[in-house]
């Protein structure tokens, strides 16, 4: 069972008489009018355990802690959430109890509940996770169905020099989107804003009986977009809570955006000179964030906030601080017992599998395509391939780290993929379901890839199994942007039905894909996307990555007003033609019609944050002149990387030349447009004059056979056009159309012998 808040402010009162709470001594009596406190603050921490590069690890977290302590003893170490889960190996290994091993070591007093603390489930939290942390875990907007009432602590009181500090908890509203259903059983998310301000007016009514606090700090694991203050103050799920919340909320510490920010804002009826800090110290322990404050000794008021965020590394990324010894020998002991597991050769990889990437080359852009989201999917249609599967995908969010090619330690070959390497990539021990999805349910979900108004991501980019690919054309509204979808080279149409294979999480409808939901024939696999990953490699003792894109951009050019036509020139403007994460670019992109090639161009490598439209290129071809109304084939071929799409294309009816212009429907009865010279050889130039139409776009049909010979603007008093060199000789009319599809005249054209060339 939950703690009830009333049981965790007991306790906190009993700790502060007996141990300072949380372990955090009175300060010394001084003669001074202020009494300051120093708040540290983390986020997202994920078991990151063992330092690497900028990961500080948790023994230089706690030699921090142990730093600010040292200096003030008045020092409090909270968080906002996602301490554990998608963690590395060393502490997924043993379900994250080393990590909350190491937070208690550290004396952590208080952490919002993240949407990671519910990968297991609410029976994990409830049962596990809550009663081996000696802090309590808050969320004021969490309800038990059953009962309706706040299902977990909504805050907890710290006692430090006698200043009452209330930390009041909150978790996304997102969160049902982020976990699966069942994770959430008996669970219901209330917005954040009025859930928050009623906790943190009761801890400022004046009533002692209630849980009075001098100064009010809210733990909310949501966050803003970018570090920019725009993305904390504006109509964004983060910029509601944080223009929102009462007066009496003294600072806010956020989470779940992996974002660094540090943001100084005024509220309205305050001091001057006194502002609100709202902050976020990004991700795994690379930072701490630092309020300090000062309060009145006598009255216990905010006199003054500052903020900061501390690197818990130099720029060498040696430790900035030294280890803590306690927290030390929990993650000794703790990358010992991963060692035996962690270090079992699986297989072998020939490069590196990666995420998508922003600019620079180091921040994930769950926007892009990627070629290890696409060989998870891949792995995954494969484990559940006896249950008829025959399309899978894969959520980003669900990857966490790269596969890397070289060696990451001794005893580690490089292309060697070892347990470790493969649960640092697939952290959640999702099991695979299988479901039945409509070609319109995929076509749905696909458009779901673009998230709704207020979501922290504006896209997720899903990683899709080989033979699966589509077009999509980003120009176009929402619920229109994908355009073809194809199976092993067959189109998908919308009454298609197909058994597809996602992770519970996505079949579940996490991430807003809400239409997984809807599949039928539901049916867990039994498998478990980590143990799938490891049969496949035992399997397939030797991977490669598929650098084919499973996912082109195509917008064309619109078509004149009697629809696309032999001889309209067309635009293609292309994109997601490359990955970002650090693959060799392809240059080139080539465009056929019918098989026949009729344009390439060059790809723009740049990297377009938080979307799948890196690798870009537009080429302009001419539709043959030859051809014939009906249903063709655009095909874009990236050669380098084997990437190709079909894009169709509807040719329309070349226009007819009026009744009225044509006698017996053969012999022409005037011709309103002089042609020079006739006769003429078929395959030659003619003049055709068109006095007072300079400047105007126009078209040339020629008849008997009817074919589109040109579309050009009219300079010089007439348009040059060529006879095409398969008319037989005779007498041929050639009609001159406006761009609006209007007859302006024809021409007729005695054609001799075919031109000799």
């Amino acid at each position: 069972m939950n703690r009830p808040f009333t049981m965790a402010l007991a306790a906190a009162m009993l700790v502060a008489t007996s141990t300072g709470v949380a372990g955090i001594a009175a300060a010394p009596a001084e003669a001074a009018s202020t009494i300051s406190l120093d708040l540290l603050s983390i986020n997202d921490f994920h078991g990151r355990l063992e330092a690497g590069g900028v990961v500080a690890g948790a023994a230089v977290l706690a030699g921090a802690v142990d730093h600010y302590t040292a200096a003030n003893p008045n020092t409090v170490l909270v968080s906002a959430g996602d301490n554990i889960g998608a963690s590395t190996f060393t502490s997924y290994i043993q379900q994250d109890k080393p990590t909350l091993d190491a937070l208690n070591s550290m004396k952590l007093s208080a952490s919002a509940l993240g949407n990671h603390e519910f990968d297991r489930g609410r029976s994990d939290v409830d049962g596990r996770v809550i009663p081996t942390a000696d802090f309590p875990y808050l969320a004021a907007n969490l309800y038990d169905t059953a009962t309706g009432k706040p299902a977990y602590d909504q805050y907890s009181i710290s006692v430090v020099d006698g200043v009452r500090i209330g930390f009041v908890g909150a978790v996304t509203e997102q969160l049902p989107s982020l976990v699966g259903s069942s994770a959430l059983a008996g669970l219901q998310v209330k917005p954040i804003v009025p859930e928050v301000n009623r906790v943190a007016d009761q801890l400022s009514d004046g009533d002692p009986t209630n849980g009075e606090a001098d100064v009010i700090v809210l733990l909310v694991h949501e966050g803003a977009a970018t570090p920019a203050l725009a993305d904390s103050t504006d109509d964004s799920a983060f910029g509601t809570i944080v223009t929102g919340v009462d007066t009496n909320i003294d600072a806010i510490v956020s989470g779940h955006t992996h974002q660094v920010y540090n943001h100084a804002l005024p509220v309205s009826g305050w001091p001057a000179g006194r502002i609100r800090p709202v902050l976020q110290a990004g991700e795994y322990g690379e930072n701490i964030g630092h309020l300090a404050v000062k309060v009145d000794e006598t009255t216990h008021e905010v006199q003054s906030m500052t903020s900061e965020i501390v690197p818990l590394t130099n720029p060498d990324t040696s430790p900035r601080f030294p280890a803590d010894p306690a927290v030390s020998a929990i993650v000794s002991d703790a990358v010992a017992v991963a060692a035996v597991k962690g270090n079992e050769k699986v297989g072998s990889i020939t490069a590196d599998f990666n995420k998508a990437k922003q600019t620079g080359g180091v921040e994930d852009n769950r926007g892009g395509e990627s070629t290890l989201g696409n060989f998870v999917a891949d792995v995954q249609l494969d484990a559940t391939k006896d249950a008829g599967s025959q399309i899978a995908f894969m959520n980003p969010g669900g990857l966490r780290t790269d596969l890397t090619y070289a060696s990451w330690g001794p005893g580690d070959a490089d292309g060697s993929v070892s347990y470790r390497e493969l649960a640092n990539v697939q952290p959640f021990a999702n099991t695979l379901v299988t479901l039945t999805l409509t070609g319109a349910q995929i076509r749905q979900i696909l458009e779901q890839q673009w998230q709704p108004s207020g979501a922290s991501r504006p896209f997720l980019k899903l990683g899709v199994s080989r033979g699966f690919t589509y077009t999509y054309d980003p120009t176009k509204p929402s619920g229109a942007r994908i355009t073809d979808m194809t199976l092993a080279g067959h189109v998908i149409s919308a009454t298609d039905s197909f058994t597809v294979t996602a992770n519970k999480f996505l079949a579940d409808g996490g991430d807003n894909f809400t239409t997984f939901a809807s599949g039928t024939h539901r049916a867990d696999s039994g498998k478990i996307d980590l143990d799938s990953m490891v049969d496949y490699f035992h399997a397939h003792p030797v991977v490669s990555p598929d650098y084919s894109q499973r996912a082109i951009g195509v917008h064309l050019s619109a078509p004149d007003a009697n629809g696309y036509s032999p001889s309209d020139a067309i635009t293609v403007t292309l994109s997601s033609l490359l990955f970002s994460g650090g693959e060799a670019p392809a240059t080139r992109v080539e465009l056929d019609y019918d098989g026949v090639a009729v344009g390439s161009a060059a790809i723009d490598p740049t990297v377009v944050d938080t979307t799948d439209e890196v690798g870009r290129a537009a080429i302009t071809a001419t539709i043959p002149g030859d051809g014939e109304a009906g249903m063709h084939y655009l095909t874009v071929r990236v050669p380098e990387s084997n990437t190709s799409a079909v894009v169709p294309l509807q040719i329309s009816a070349l226009p007819a030349l009026p009744v009225s212009a044509l006698n017996d429907g053969n012999q022409t009865v005037f011709a309103s447009v002089a042609a020079s010279p006739s006769p003429v050889q078929a395959g030659s130039l003619v003049h055709l004059a068109l006095a007072g139409h300079d400047g105007r776009t126009v078209s040339v049909v020629g008849y008997q056979p009817q074919l589109k010979v040109t579309t050009a603007a009219v300079r010089g008093g007439g348009v040059d056009v060529r006879v095409p060199a398969g008319y037989s000789p005779g007498e041929h009319p050639f009609a001159v159309y406006a761009g609006d599809g209007s007859l302006i005249g024809w021409a007729e054209v005695t054609v001799t012998n075919p031109r000799t060339f």
